[in-house]
């Protein structure tokens, strides 16, 4: 096995058990020093204890990621053992499942406060390190759900569906420190999904099998804005996509000639992967027949 990690320091969040300690462990089988970050002290320490057995370096840090003052504590720590961190996986998450008609505002804020607040922190708190060595490799973990949407998972499909666009926007702004951000959204046999996949399910959805997924999301190479899906030894991308469209301009009937034309608005030929969010407002715009520059000039 070829170490393409070799030397870089790496933190996991949520890896002392299920998906997180797969990542840990393969991260670490790939040279990487590893931080095992969990809540519980004794499972961060079980999963050191792995990597270090089979060779590895890595330090066990229990911290909350949605505790700030914590979070700190713990890169202050890395800084000080290592001296810099190259990678952050940001993987650690709960579940509160309920129809959105059963759920109750504390169990929505709770998930999107340790998926995407939990994720925003943790990448604060790595961001200017990563800016001034001029490397950075950030992944978010998405999901399906919020891709896609599923029964049952509001709380946690809106806080997926939120780290792709944290994703989009610090790809954007650190793409000249060198610094990468792209989206994990895993399919896993883990115990947040016990009690959702049937036993052959869990069998072939082992987490491990899902972790070969970072090794471009993370390396020297890695792509900028990507969402890759991995599962049962499976790969995909997933896109965010703006169609052609319909230009209608500002008759008193265009709602109606929305839907009239809504085939011609829905059409995928010719679809496209913008570059940034303005592109929307441009292409708007030139439909509209506006020529000159759609961004003001800053200074």
């Amino acid at each position: 096995m070829r170490m393409l990690l070799q030397d870089r320091v790496a933190i996991v969040t949520g890896s002392g058990g299920g998906l997180g300690r797969t990542h840990a462990l393969f991260l670490a089988r790939h040279g990487a020093k590893v931080v095992v970050n969990d809540l519980a002290q004794e499972a961060a320490d079980g999963v050191v204890a792995e990597i270090i057995a089979a060779g590895g370096e890595a330090l066990a840090i229990a911290a909350s990621v949605t505790d700030t003052a914590g979070v700190t504590a713990m890169v202050a720590k890395v800084m000080d053992r290592w001296g810099r961190i190259d990678i952050l996986v940001n993987n650690a998450g709960i579940l509160r499942d309920k129809s959105f008609a059963k759920m109750s505002i504390d169990d929505f804020r709770l998930v999107v406060d340790v998926h995407l607040m939990g994720a925003a922190i943790c990448a604060k708190a790595v961001w200017e390190i990563m800016r001034e060595q001029r490397y950075g490799r950030i992944v978010m973990t998405t999901s399906s759900s919020g891709l896609y949407g599923n029964f049952g998972q509001a709380n946690y499909g809106a806080a997926k569906m939120a780290l792709v666009g944290l994703m989009q926007t610090l790809a954007i702004e650190g793409e000249k420190y060198n610094i990468r951000v792209n989206c994990l959204a895993p399919t896993a046999a883990t115990q947040m999904t016990h009690d959702v996949l049937s036993g052959e399910s869990l069998r072939l959805l082992d987490p491990a099998l899902v972790s070969p997924a970072l090794l471009p999301l993370v390396g020297g190479e890695a792509p900028n804005r990507a969402i890759l899906c991995a599962g049962a030894g499976h790969f995909a991308r997933s896109y965010v996509t703006l169609t052609e469209g319909y230009y209608v301009g500002a008759d008193r009937d265009a709602g109606e000639q929305v839907i009239a034309h809504w085939g011609a608005v829905s059409e995928r030929a010719g679809e496209i992967v913008p570059a940034y969010g303005f592109t929307q407002a441009e292409r708007e715009l030139a439909s509209a027949g506006m020529t000159e520059p759609v961004m003001a000039e800053t200074h």
